[in-house]
């Protein structure tokens, strides 16, 4: 039941992607492009995105448990540390130059459009990079030989 309930929500999702835009690089550079050829429509989209993630987050709180789990997964960090800001500057760059981010891209992806295919495979790449880096080294200052 799980499975289909997380397939039927993930289905839900890419959806909503398409029928609002998001999946459209040039909708969303539009939209980034403030003195050019704005699109103020994204807005709308984000917008109604927080009142969803509002709502959802007060009605899940009301909750001792969640609904399909035994218990709530929450991170415990709390502090910035250089690997998270460095992900976020390298997250918004990619989104103000390629008008993607991941859940989007793997959604346009069936379409194969070329700058999908270029993008998913760079994001893949990255994201198998982020990986092989050690935590320590960047959280240090320095990217010694940790690894060895």
């Amino acid at each position: 039941m799980r499975n289909a309930i997380g397939y039927a929500t993930g289905l839900l999702f890419g959806l909503g992607l398409v029928v609002s835009g998001m999946a459209n690089p040039a909708k969303v550079l539009n939209f980034l492009d403030l003195f050019g050829t704005w699109d103020p429509s994204l807005a709308f989209v984000m917008g109604g995105a927080v009142l969803v993630a509002f709502v959802g987050y007060r009605l899940t709180w009301t909750r001792q448990v969640p609904l399909l789990g035994s218990r709530f997964e929450l991170p415990t960090r709390q502090d910035l540390d250089p690997r998270l800001l460095a992900g976020a500057a390298m997250f918004g760059l990619g989104w103000g130059l390629g008008g993607f981010c991941p859940g989007p891209a793997l959604t346009a992806l069936p379409l194969a459009a070329t700058g999908t295919l270029v993008f998913v495979p760079a994001m893949l790449a990255g994201m198998w990079l982020a990986r092989q880096v050690p935590t320590k080294a960047i959280t240090s200052g320095s990217l010694s030989a940790e690894r060895a």
